[in-house]
């Protein structure tokens, strides 16, 4: 990875952080509305460092449409995926018009479509064939598990994690919400919870989960334990760089493990299993 004004003369601490287009490595940015411009100046600093754009909850059903299709085109134009989130896709199944949802998604020109359940009841049978769906329109696919309301359930369903893969997404979410707190892997304080992120970990490919991370603290955990090709989620917009500085060293919470030769994977989290085609409702 190259330190652009500082090439030649610096070299990244943590050496192994892949370029785009990466496999693996993935930030998702969360766009709570950003107008153009704000999008435009996101791009032209951190277009490199940045692989998928979400317009998150239903925030892309109140843009002006001439707007929303000049803005999911300029994402596209630099090299980044961009989708709706989960919870506008939720609701076109509430409301049965999922086949028009994905209809107007596409001639908008989103890419990429979100499953998710996080706040209505949808069985296995409905999540495929919505997956199903989405590959039929021509978009890639990711998934997210975890309800948003932490009081609904609170243990992330590693069978659905496996069940999404084993069924053709590329990704899957693991959810945290806009807070990180409370939901999913994190207790009420954002801290990690071990015995959560240990069952996810152990269940699946690390590089087959993208973790919604929006603060600094489980980022710098994520980092430290994965290392720097971890896919982390909910990004804010103002955050890019300070992100990807953390992935390559260039603070102080990762380069100490680079420093004092602190371990940036744990082996046991890399088990590789099969993908049963089996699911947890």
């Amino acid at each position: 990875m190259s330190l652009n004004a500082w090439n030649g003369v610096l070299t990244p601490p943590l050496t192994s952080r892949l370029a785009k287009p990466r496999h693996t490595g993935w930030t998702m940015v969360i766009d709570k509305g950003l107008p153009i411009s704000d999008t435009l100046s996101l791009l032209e600093t951190a277009d490199d460092y940045i692989d998928l754009i979400k317009l998150t909850f239903g925030t892309s059903a109140l843009y002006p449409e001439e707007i929303l299709r000049q803005k999911v085109q300029i994402i596209r134009d630099h090299g980044i995926s961009v989708f709706p989130g989960g919870t506008l896709l939720e609701i076109a199944v509430y409301q049965g018009k999922t086949r028009e949802f994905l209809s107007r998604a596409k001639d908008i020109g989103f890419d990429l479509i979100e499953v998710s359940d996080g706040t209505i009841t949808m069985n296995a049978l409905t999540r495929y064939r919505l997956f199903d769906l989405c590959r039929k329109h021509g978009f890639r696919l990711i998934s997210e598990v975890g309800k948003k309301d932490p009081a609904r359930t609170r243990t992330v369903a590693t069978g659905t994690i496996l069940a999404d893969l084993a069924n053709g997404a590329e990704k899957v979410i693991i959810e945290a919400r806009e807070s990180g707190k409370g939901v999913g892997i994190y207790d009420q304080d954002g801290g990690i919870i071990e015995e959560e992120l240990a069952k996810v970990v152990q269940a699946a490919p690390v590089e087959k989960i993208l973790w919604e991370a929006p603060l600094k603290v489980q980022q710098k955990i994520l980092i430290n334990s994965f290392g720097p090709n971890v896919n982390l989620g909910n990004i804010p917009a103002d955050n890019v760089i300070a992100l990807e500085a953390l992935r390559l060293g260039l603070r102080a919470d990762t380069l100490g493990s680079v420093c004092h030769g602190l371990p940036v994977t744990i082996p046991a989290f890399r088990s590789k299993p099969d993908f049963p085609a089996t699911s947890e409702e």
